[in-house]
């Protein structure tokens, strides 16, 4: 049972748990009409530290659409944490007005130590460089969608992967399914960190390649997961400037990818997707907007115990 429960990693749902998610969504994008009202009468509190448009839009919507209602802020400089409240407080005070809680944060951990005092579910959409596990149930059933199933695939990872959270969490989420490969692509200030390859890759004898050129790895991937060099986690701008256009998928180089190959990107993106690509039947990144919408109605009703 999820009712009641906090979601802040993706390791928090076991893969039976996951697949009740998976199953629940496909029944709400089928049949959205008869999901209306199982919220009626709850409220969401929307605690958003850091700035967001698809998590935070597609949250609110996701309650909207299930019946419920949603409070909270979007920045925290419109609340008292700029009068110096701790998070703890805010999230014990929003929590007496709320039935559950979805919260963004810049610092890695906060969500699991703010957890502990919630008193309603509190669910992590995204803490610094760390997890983001609604993202990471998005990209399941985007990539279930278009694959079929979540075994025996090979999966590129391409960009920041150094600070890209979203990476983090679908590699360790994805290890945990049969004879699945990772690809990553990435230039060497940008490999993904040490404890994901030790704990979590190399723990779990998971496969794995780490290379510098998307061209020479291309036509393997069945799963292709671009990712923007992200200014906002850069101490230096200098770095951020050298490196930003590290990668560009454009038209030229989908040439030599596999016809069935789906692409995913957690967006927002720069430039490292052309618009040309848009237009590609193998470009499903708009489709897993959408797709984040129905996985958070899943699993907003799930942690409220309402389906």
């Amino acid at each position: 049972m999820l009712k009641g429960r906090n979601l802040i990693d993706p390791s928090d749902l076991s893969m039976e748990e996951i697949d009740e998610i998976m199953g629940l969504t496909r029944e709400i994008v089928n049949n959205p009409k008869e999901f209306a009202h199982v919220c009626d009468g709850m409220l969401l509190g929307s605690l958003f530290y850091e700035p967001s448009t698809r998590t935070r839009l597609s949250f609110e919507a996701a309650m909207l659409r299930l019946g419920g209602k949603v409070v909270g802020f979007s920045e925290p400089g419109s609340s008292s944490v700029q009068k110096g409240e701790s998070l703890n407080d805010t999230l014990r005070t929003v929590g007496a007005y709320t039935d559950i809680i979805v919260m963004r944060h810049p610092k890695e951990g906060a969500p699991k130590l703010g957890a502990d005092l919630c008193p309603v579910p509190l669910i992590n959409a995204g803490d610094g460089g760390h997890q983001h596990p609604t993202q990471t149930l998005t990209d399941l059933y985007t990539i279930l969608e278009s694959k079929g199933s979540l075994d025996n695939l090979v999966l590129g990872f391409c960009g920041d992967l150094q600070f890209g959270r979203t990476v983090h969490s679908l590699i360790k989420a994805m290890s945990r399914y049969k004879n699945v490969k990772f690809v990553l692509i990435s230039p060497v200030e940008l490999e993904v960190p040490e404890y994901i390859k030790t704990e979590i890759l190399d723990k779990n004898e998971v496969e794995y390649i780490e290379v510098e050129r998307l061209e020479d790895v291309i036509d393997t991937l069945d799963i292709l997961y671009m990712t923007r060099v992200q200014k906002e986690r850069f101490f230096n701008e200098v770095d951020y400037i050298r490196l930003k256009d590290s990668y560009i998928l454009d038209l030229k180089k989908l040439e030599k990818a596999k016809k069935d190959l789906a692409i995913l990107h957690p967006l927002p993106r720069v430039n490292e997707i052309k618009v040309e690509v848009d237009s590609d039947p193998r470009a499903k990144y708009f489709k897993q907007v959408k797709n984040g919408m129905f996985v958070r109605m899943a699993l907003i009703a799930k942690l409220l115990g309402v389906k």
